[in-house]
């Protein structure tokens, strides 16, 4: 396995959540964006703002210091306050992102197997990495669901459309 393909692949995959999640995002208005469907759900703006905390704490200082830094606060990525508007949490989100992307370009084949913490937890640099992309593939399915589900008729598919395979392979 060309361990250089695989840092592509993975930088890849995870713009490739970005953009599934922010065209499912883009779907819906500012109300359905802070809707919960039930008392127990999320709404997109909490997993977008849990999300993005998530980044900050993880991929800062990626290679040098504990994923779970201690300026997060974790359960307040599950409060919506009145300063978090959408746009606020846009912005946090692609900052996010951004952290991210600069840790993933900064990586080579030889940090994959450099050991770094998460939670005190030992993790080799492939393992955090695979394991974000996992759990953020989660959010963004969740994302993508609620937004369907808010939008309702009026929802543009992401991907093949139902009964459209054929039409599409050919």
């Amino acid at each position: 396995m060309n361990l250089e393909n695989y840092l592509k692949n993975i930088i890849a995959e995870f713009q490739k959540m970005k953009s599934l999640a922010e065209k499912a995002m883009v779907q819906v208005s500012d109300e359905q964006f802070f809707h919960l469907i039930d008392e127990n759900a999320n709404s997109i703006a909490v997993i977008v703002k849990h999300i993005a905390g998530n980044q900050h704490s993880r991929w800062s200082d990626f290679l040098t210091t504990d994923g779970e830094k201690k300026s997060r606060h974790r359960d307040n990525e599950f409060l919506i306050l009145e300063t978090d508007t959408r746009a606020s949490l846009i912005d946090y989100w692609e900052s996010g992102w951004k952290i991210l992307f600069d840790s993933l370009d900064s990586l080579t084949v030889n940090d994959l197997d450099t050991i770094i913490k998460i939670r005190n937890e030992d993790h080799f640099v492939f393992e955090a990495v695979n394991r974000q992309l996992t759990h953020y593939s989660y959010h963004i399915g969740e994302i993508v669901l609620l937004a369907k589900h808010l939008c309702g008729d009026k929802w543009r598919t992401l991907s093949i459309a139902k009964g459209q395979s054929q039409k599409f392979n050919k």
